[in-house]
């Protein structure tokens, strides 16, 4: 499974913005977190993890980068689960997670000796999505969504979520079961964290559901807002009932929490023994600091204030013991 860039230009466009901001007054520029002015640091920072978050790792990496050329970032994506198991093994310096870290998980961490810390850079929202062509399904309650979902589920067609739907074969893409998305999805949709039919079509890459979804006109598929986004006009969002009204996925309703249940917070995991290496710590420290341009530049929603303080207060915490 691949991760995602986004075309070079967009990053030149917004590592020039960054550099004005940061001549500005220092207003949410590059506010000491990246070496710059002729810094030497050099090394490589391996990251893995979430599918979700890599496009986030992947903007600060290459921002980052054009300002240390003599670093080298890694990012994979082999899934949040996936990721943890080579973080807690000492392979990786951090971990993107789409969810927070389990406890055979933290236990896994600890036999190693591997202290770090959870740090939100970004919020997120799962999108359902549908075919260009379905003209029907338009909102779901998260009961019709669990009807579809849940294991055991026979539903096959789409008059059996609701009989006003045509006799359309339903055919299901989704996270494959390392993924943090598919635990965040199971969890809020069908009330257990893994609890899920297995008979769709399964993937660690999210770019597999959009070539599916909009391949088959009755398919319905979840994966990230930013998916969603960056694909618009190949396939196309539904609104989702969560009890109080449909609302459709978009960054202002992650934000302001009225899309839910299906928004959630992003993270990344750095271990206190990465960030005693200079070049970690830097690049940390600018992921930080300009949270928002780089979270708006990868499609997510940015952090609050409140909680880029506190991520920024997190690394300083970790880096210092």
């Amino acid at each position: 499974m691949t991760g995602r860039l986004v075309a070079r230009w967009r990053y030149g466009a917004l590592l020039l913005a960054i550099g004005l901001l940061a001549a500005a007054c220092g207003g949410g520029g590059d506010e000491g977190g990246s070496a710059g002015g002729g810094s030497q640091l050099s090394g490589t920072i391996n990251i893995d993890g979430s599918s979700t978050v890599a496009p986030l790792s992947e903007a600060a990496a290459e921002l980052f980068q054009e300002q240390n050329p003599q670093v080298r970032v890694t990012v994979g994506t082999s899934g949040t689960g996936g990721g943890f198991e080579k973080f807690c093994a000492g392979e990786t310096d951090i971990s993107d997670a789409s969810r927070a870290i389990e406890a055979d998980e933290k236990q896994a961490c600890e036999s190693k000796g591997i202290k770090y810390e959870e740090v939100q850079v970004a919020n997120d929202g799962l999108s359902v999505v549908v075919n260009n062509q379905n003209t029907w399904a338009n909102c779901l309650t998260t009961a019709q969504l669990k009807k579809i979902w849940d294991k055991g589920s026979k539903v096959n067609n789409w008059n059996q979520v609701d009989p006003s739907f045509p006799n359309e074969p339903l055919k299901l893409f989704g996270a494959g079961t390392d993924s943090g998305t598919f635990d965040y999805f199971t969890a809020a949709i069908n009330g257990d964290e893994g609890r899920s039919r297995s008979d769709y079509s399964a993937t660690e890459d999210d770019n597999v559901t959009v070539t599916g979804v909009s391949g088959t006109k009755g398919g319905l598929g979840y994966f990230g807002l930013s998916y969603l986004l960056e694909n618009e006009g190949k396939i196309k969002g539904i609104q989702v009932d969560g009890g109080s009204g449909c609302v459709a996925p978009s960054t202002e309703t992650v934000q302001n929490g009225s899309y839910t249940p299906l928004s959630r917070p992003l993270f990344i995991y750095p271990s206190d023994a990465a960030l005693e290496r200079p070049e970690v710590k830097a690049f940390l420290d600018f992921y930080v600091n300009n949270y928002q341009k780089i979270a708006e530049e990868a499609l997510f929603v940015p952090l609050t204030e409140a909680q880029a303080a506190e991520a920024k207060q997190k690394i300083a915490q970790l880096a210092t013991g």
